[in-house]
C-alpha cells in the first residue's frame, strides 16, 4: 500500500472542514422576505393607529357615520315634488323633506297606495283655505270660518303665506286631511302641520277657491283630486 504524504493529508483535511458557500440568489431572497415582513408590520401599525384616532372611546363612530349617511341618502332619494291632478287642473307641490320628514313620509306612502285618487275638496273657505279629504268636518279650519279677511298689517312668516300645503295636527282615524291655504294666515302653525308649498298651479288653487259653496262651505258641484304623480325633480 502506498503511503499518503503528510502534506496531502493536511490539504484533504482543510477541504473537508471548510464552510459551505451560500449563493448570492439565496441572500437576496432572504433579504427580500425580511423587507416584506417589515413593511407589512409598518402598514398594520399605521392602519390601527389611524383607526384609533377616528374611533375614540367606544368604537361606534364608524357605524353611526354610516347610519347617518344611509339616512341622508335615503332622504334625498325620496321624491321632492308631488303633482296633484285635480278636476280644475294640475297643482305642483314642493315637499319639505327636511322640515317635515315624518309628514312627508306619510304623505308619500299614501300617494303610493292611491289614497288621494278621487278624494274630494269638501270645504272651501274663500281667502283662507281649501280642504280635501274623506272627513266631512272642518277640523283644523273650524274657527277660520268666523274670521274676516286678514289685514296686511298682520305679521307673517314663510309658513304663513298663501299656497302652503299642510295636514291636521290631530290624528284623524278617517284618514289624511289635505289643506291648501289661499291667503296668509298668521295662526297657521297653530292649526296645521305644514309640509309643502304649491310652486306651480296657484291659478288652479284660486279657481277651486272660487267655486260656489253652501252655508257650510261645501262646494255645490263636485271638485276633487283625480290622482297624484310623484317626482324627484321638475
Amino acid at each position: 500500500m502506498a503511503r499518503i504524504k503528510p502534506q496531502a493529508l493536511l490539504n484533504q483535511s482543510k477541504k473537508k472542514k471548510g464552510p459551505a458557500r451560500i449563493s448570492a440568489t439565496t441572500i437576496f431572497l432572504c433579504n427580500l422576505v425580511v423587507l416584506v415582513i417589515i413593511l407589512s408590520l409598518v402598514a398594520t401599525y399605521r392602519h390601527w393607529s389611524q383607526r384609533s384616532k377616528n374611533q375614540p372611546g367606544s368604537g361606534l363612530s364608524t357605524f353611526e357615520d354610516t347610519a347617518d349617511s344611509s339616512a341622508d341618502s335615503k332622504k334625498y332619494d325620496l321624491p321632492g315634488y308631488a303633482i296633484l291632478n285635480t278636476s280644475k287642473g294640475y297643482i305642483t307641490v314642493e315637499l319639505y323633506k327636511d322640515g317635515s320628514p315624518m309628514i312627508v313620509d306619510k304623505f308619500l306612502d299614501l300617494c303610493q297606495k292611491g289614497y288621494f285618487k278621487g278624494i274630494p275638496f269638501h270645504h272651501v273657505i274663500k281667502h283662507y283655505v281649501i280642504q280635501a279629504g274623506h272627513s266631512q268636518g272642518l277640523g283644523a279650519a273650524e274657527d277660520w270660518t268666523t274670521k274676516g279677511k286678514l289685514h296686511s298689517r298682520l305679521a307673517t312668516s314663510p309658513k304663513h303665506e298663501a299656497f302652503m300645503i299642510g295636514t291636521s295636527k290631530t290624528r284623524d282615524s278617517t284618514g289624511f286631511e289635505l289643506f291648501i291655504t289661499t291667503a296668509p294666515i298668521p295662526d297657521l302653525n297653530d292649526k296645521i302641520l305644514v309640509f309643502g308649498r304649491a310652486v306651480k298651479g296657484e291659478d288652479v288653487v284660486q279657481e277651486i277657491e272660487e267655486v260656489d259653496t253652501d252655508e257650510h262651505y261645501r262646494p255645490k258641484s263636485p271638485v276633487g283630486i283625480n290622482g297624484v304623480t310623484l317626482k324627484r325633480e321638475i
